[in-house]
């Protein structure tokens, strides 16, 4: 049983309840009302996924619990986010995602969320982490050049295309988050799989294509030729890669 009501209510930095469940192919947000959060049981159900906010530095269960598919979410944040557990049990193909946010034009990519988690007592097949960076945004497409005027027959000559623009550059991807990991020595490294490749940059812009020359014309005594075609602009250039990542795993 959920015991969400007593987390809704807490505004003091610190944070007590007794369990939090995610039920199956669901989405749950924990609040955003304390820096730190203690609990005795935190069960994510198949396939459900559990958020974490930015504002989260901390988490402490007491038993934790991830069924197949299912996936803690790190919101990105420039804080660490402290991961605790005294027991941990965790399904195939759950993971643990601190990715960082892709980037737009108007917003740089953020990089991964730091983590530090440390797993007192762990029973699974895998331990999964995805912290990477987010990709940077693609570059802008080119305009188009115009298309030259159609000459006339007793005036003008036909107008040259226009040029098209220059293709914009990716901008760059956000570097992949550093992430501590302690673990029982029973729990063999092989079974560790952490992620912490910067993002992508991103893709170059296509460059504006060449505008038409002006059509050549028929005319009654002579033919008016047509315009020359423009030039098509350049590609813009791929955006760097963002910076990869640290991983550091102690076993004891």
């Amino acid at each position: 049983m959920r015991k969400l009501g007593l987390l809704a209510v807490l505004f003091a930095p610190l944070a007590l309840a007794e369990s939090v469940t995610v039920e199956p192919h669901s989405l749950l947000r924990l609040p955003a009302s304390s820096s730190v959060l203690q609990l005795q049981r935190l069960d994510v159900a198949d396939y459900g996924t559990l958020l974490i906010p930015a504002n989260l530095t901390e988490l402490s269960v007491e038993q934790l619990r991830l069924g197949h598919e299912a996936r803690i979410a790190v919101v990105p944040g420039d804080q660490e986010l402290r991961l605790r557990a005294l027991h941990a049990e965790l399904g195939s193909g759950s993971q643990i995602l601190a990715r960082g946010a892709p980037g737009t034009h108007q917003k740089a990519a953020r990089p991964g969320r730091n983590l530090d988690v440390q797993l007192q007592s762990l029973d699974a097949q895998e331990l999964n982490i995805d912290a990477r960076g987010g990709a940077g945004a693609d570059g802008y497409a080119g305009l188009d050049g115009g298309n030259g005027q159609a000459p006339g027959c007793t005036w003008g000559s036909a107008g040259r295309g226009g040029n098209g623009d220059n293709g914009g550059d990716g901008l760059p991807g956000a570097s992949g988050a550093n992430v501590r990991l302690r673990v029982p020595a029973t729990f063999a490294s092989d079974a560790i799989k952490v992620r912490t490749d910067g993002g992508q940059g991103g893709a170059a812009g296509v460059p504006g294509r060449a505008g038409d020359g002006g059509k050549s014309k028929g005319c009654v005594v002579y033919r008016a030729e047509g315009g020359k075609s423009g030039r098509e602009g350049l590609p813009g250039r791929v955006g760097e890669a963002g910076a990869e990542g640290a991983l550091s795993i102690q076993h004891f």
